[in-house]
């Protein structure tokens, strides 16, 4: 598996972004989908990573930067294809040593409550990051949760 940086230029990205939305809607009540549009992904404060199989896509991660110390791990999904292979994982790992490359202070994420959120918040959790206050634009309500890992 390679991982790298993506845009959403790509056919195979932006079609796991579509999945990405779709599943948010679907397990989320409408006010509480914050996933990104296509349109998201182009803020120069983001970086979208893809992992590659050959030439499929396995997954994807994007950190968002809030401030120079404060990141954002806004969307990570692994294509139903590749699941429970390791590409979360290898996904997070991977956008965890960007974070400490750029100098990063803490990483916080939104995701939800939904049994369907469960694998990823085991994911979070085996990697120490902890449930904690709303942060950044974020509100608290009733389906959202967030957590937070502190880097330095």
């Amino acid at each position: 598996m390679r991982i790298e940086p993506v845009t959403t230029a790509l056919e195979p990205v932006r079609a796991l972004i579509a999945l990405h939305l779709a599943g948010m809607h679907a397990s989320s009540p409408p006010e509480s989908v914050f996933a990104l549009d296509l349109s998201g992904y182009a803020k120069p404060n983001l970086t979208l990573w893809g992992a590659w199989r050959g030439e499929a896509l396995a997954g994807m991660i994007a950190l968002q930067r809030l401030d120079a110390r404060h990141g954002e791990i806004k969307s990570m999904r692994t294509h139903p294809d590749h699941l429970r292979q390791g590409v979360a994982k290898a996904l997070l790992l991977h956008l965890l040593a960007q974070a400490h490359i750029e100098g990063l202070a803490i990483l916080s994420l939104e995701t939800g409550s939904a049994p369907e959120f469960e694998p990823a918040l085991a994911l979070y959790r085996a990697n120490g990051f902890v449930e904690g206050e709303a942060f950044s634009d974020y509100q608290p309500n009733a389906f959202s949760r967030f957590f937070h890992l502190p880097l330095a």
